[in-house]
């Protein structure tokens, strides 16, 4: 390991043990402020304001789900004030401390399945926007797998095309599925990376592929790879933020939540058209 790198192993594991401010964590490990920021986000994939952001995150969520109480659980994490870890987190955990504490209780989710070009979609919506495009020929299966992603949220299927809200966003996801494009209104819920990520995936145009390294370099983070990958692997809404177009660097097929045979589809049809 060179010393340029381990200066940054050094300032991440400071920002594990501490809150430091970028200027308190260049004087500790020997950089500049200005070039500890740009060396750090290219290795890590985050700036170490936006790292310290998600371990803190990271910690509160974990104590959350262990059922800790929420004023404990946001001192703990490192948060001074639960007005300002309320402001904060809300976009990123979708919802507030409490309901994520509780898997999700007191958001209203409205879900329907409907039939599209690739088959079985269930669509659910929070009123912010689309939350959950699952592909499937199970409809339990499918059902599940919503149950799984928000345990306690009020989940309520309606039939399609019976409620005004869900109704239109249920033909513009058909739609997409479709291969025609529209417009999605999206409630995506994720990390700060991770929505970098697909919304640098959203931008990819139909027909074409980047590599995982391309989106990581798009992003001004070459190292961070893995992380792009990852991002995709965690996209809950299916074609709609379009992972199946990020491929491996040798052109081979990589991962794919709905599997690689409807990757390849996917692909064969963009192409064509």
């Amino acid at each position: 390991m060179d010393t340029s790198t381990q200066q940054l192993e050094r300032a991440r594991q400071l920002l594990d043990g501490e809150e430091l401010s970028l200027t308190e964590l260049a004087q500790a490990v020997g950089l500049s402020a200005s070039h500890l920021q740009r060396r750090f986000a290219a290795h890590f994939g985050l700036s170490p304001a936006q790292y310290l952001a998600q371990r803190k995150l990271g910690a509160l969520k974990s104590a959350l789900r262990d059922g800790n109480d929420v004023s404990a659980a946001l001192y703990d994490a490192g948060y001074g004030s639960p007005s300002r870890v309320y402001e904060d987190n809300s976009a990123k955990l979708g919802m507030t401390p409490a309901r994520y504490r509780t898997g999700g209780r007191g958001e209203d989710i409205r879900w329907s399945l409907v039939d599209t070009a690739l088959g079985k979609a269930l669509v659910a919506a929070t009123q912010r926007g689309i939350c959950m495009v699952e592909l499937g020929d199970d409809p339990a299966a499918l059902e599940q797998k919503l149950q799984h992603e928000f345990p306690n949220a009020q989940r309520t299927r309606v039939d399609a095309g019976r409620d005004e809200f869900l109704a239109p966003r249920l033909r513009a996801v058909a739609e997409h599925l479709a291969g025609r494009r529209g417009d999605v209104p999206l409630d995506l819920i994720g990390t700060a990376f991770q929505k970098r990520v697909w919304d640098a995936l959203m931008k990819i145009p139909a027909g074409q592929t980047r590599s995982y390294a391309e989106i990581a370099v798009a992003l001004d983070s070459p190292k961070a790879t893995r992380a792009v990958a990852s991002a995709c692997a965690h996209n809950r809404v299916a074609i709609v933020v379009p992972c199946h177009r990020v491929i491996r660097s040798d052109g081979s097929l990589g991962g794919y939540r709905w599997g690689l045979p409807l990757k390849e589809r996917l692909l064969q049809r963009e192409r064509a058209v």
